[in-house]
C-alpha cells in the first residue's frame, strides 16, 4: 500500500437550495492505514461530507479524491474497494440476517457467487451473529441491526470502510467487540474512517482525528497531538476546599470548581510551584497536586465551543 493519502478534499463546498452552507471549504487529509475519527457537533456539516465523499450526493465547488480517483465521477471505480455503514443499515425485515446479507453480496457485481455462502458465514461470525443468522431482521434489536450492517460492509475484502456511528445500540461488551475489530480490520491495512458519539470511543480506537464546526474543519491530525494540544486541569486535593479556591483564583487560575475534597482549575500562567507554595502558606493542607492530562473531550470543547454531542 502506498503513502497517498486515502481520502484527500481541496476546498470542498456543498450548498443546498435556500443558501444554506453545510460544508465550507474543506481541506481534508486522511492518510492510508489510519482509524480516523471525524467530529462535530450538530449541524455541522460532517454528514454531508460523507454523503459527498461516497458520491451520494454532488458538491457544489472544489474537489475530492478517494483513493486516488475523484468522486463522484470514478464511483463505480472506486466503491467496490469501500464498505460502508451510514446512518444506519437498510435491511429487509422479513428476511433472515443471513438472506440479508447473501442479498447484498448477490448485489455486487464484484462479488463472486461461488464464495458467496462462505463470505456470508464469516462476516457474520466476525461480528458475533452466527447463533442469530437464521432469525428474521425484523426481531433483531438496534445493536443487532447495526452488527448486521457492518457485517454487510465487511463482505469483501475493503481498503476503506466508512462508519457512521458504529456502536450506536450496542451494550458495552458490544463496544469493546467493535472497538477490537476496527483495530483487527486496521493491522490487515484497510484505513478505517468513523464518527461516533461517544468521544472516549474515538480516544480509544482512532489514531487521527478531524474536528468540523458549523462547516469548516477546525483542526485535523494525530489524536495524541490534538489532546495535547488542550491544556490539562490543574487538581488540588484538600479538605479546605474555599479557602483552596480562593487562593486559585487570586493565583490567576480561572474556571475554579470544587467538589467534596478536590479543586480544580484551569492552571494559570505562572510557574506551578509557587501556585502551590501559595496554597501552603495560606495554611491550605495540600494533599494533592497534579495536572491531569487533557482528553480528547477537553480539546474538543476548547475548539468548538459546544458540549459532548457530535452526532451532527
Amino acid at each position: 500500500m502506498d503513502d497517498a493519502p486515502v481520502i484527500h478534499t481541496h476546498a470542498l463546498t456543498k450548498r443546498y437550495h435556500g443558501g444554506q452552507l453545510a460544508v465550507d471549504r474543506l481541506d481534508l487529509t486522511v492518510p492510508a492505514g489510519s482509524v480516523f475519527g471525524f467530529l462535530g457537533p450538530n449541524g455541522s456539516g460532517k454528514t454531508t461530507t460523507i454523503r459527498m465523499l461516497m458520491g451520494l450526493i454532488e458538491p457544489t465547488s472544489g474537489a475530492a479524491r478517494v483513493l486516488g480517483q475523484p468522486v463522484p465521477r470514478a464511483a463505480r471505480t472506486v466503491l467496490p474497494q469501500v464498505g460502508a455503514l451510514i446512518e444506519g443499515p437498510a435491511l429487509y425485515g422479513f428476511l433472515s440476517g443471513r438472506d440479508n446479507l447473501l442479498r447484498y453480496d448477490a448485489a455486487d457485481p464484484t462479488a463472486d457467487p461461488r464464495t458467496r455462502r462462505t463470505r456470508v458465514a464469516a462476516a457474520l461470525e466476525r461480528v458475533g451473529l452466527t447463533a442469530a443468522a437464521g432469525k428474521k431482521a425484523k426481531a433483531y434489536s438496534l445493536g443487532m441491526k447495526q452488527r448486521l450492517g457492518l457485517a454487510a460492509a465487511l463482505l469483501q475484502p475493503r481498503r476503506l470502510l466508512v462508519l457512521d456511528e458504529p456502536t450506536n445500540g450496542l451494550d458495552p461488551q458490544g463496544m469493546r467487540e467493535i472497538r477490537s475489530l476496527v483495530r483487527e480490520l486496521a493491522s490487515d491495512g484497510t484505513t478505517v474512517f468513523l464518527s461516533s458519539h461517544p468521544l472516549d470511543e474515538i480516544e480509544q480506537v482512532c489514531t487521527h482525528v478531524a474536528v468540523m464546526a458549523q462547516g469548516r474543519l477546525v483542526t485535523q491530525g494525530p489524536v495524541a497531538e490534538l489532546a495535547a494540544g488542550a491544556r490539562g486541569r490543574l487538581v488540588v486535593i484538600t479538605p479546605d476546599t474555599a479557602e483552596a479556591a480562593r487562593v486559585l483564583k487570586e493565583q490567576g487560575a480561572a474556571d475554579v470548581t470544587s467538589e467534596e475534597d478536590r479543586v480544580a482549575a484551569e492552571p494559570p500562567d505562572r510557574d506551578l510551584a509557587e501556585v502551590n507554595a501559595a496554597l501552603v502558606t495560606a495554611g491550605v493542607r495540600v494533599r494533592g497536586f497534579t495536572v491531569e492530562r487533557a482528553s480528547l473531550e477537553d480539546a474538543f470543547v476548547a475548539l468548538t465551543g459546544e458540549g459532548f454531542d457530535v452526532a451532527g
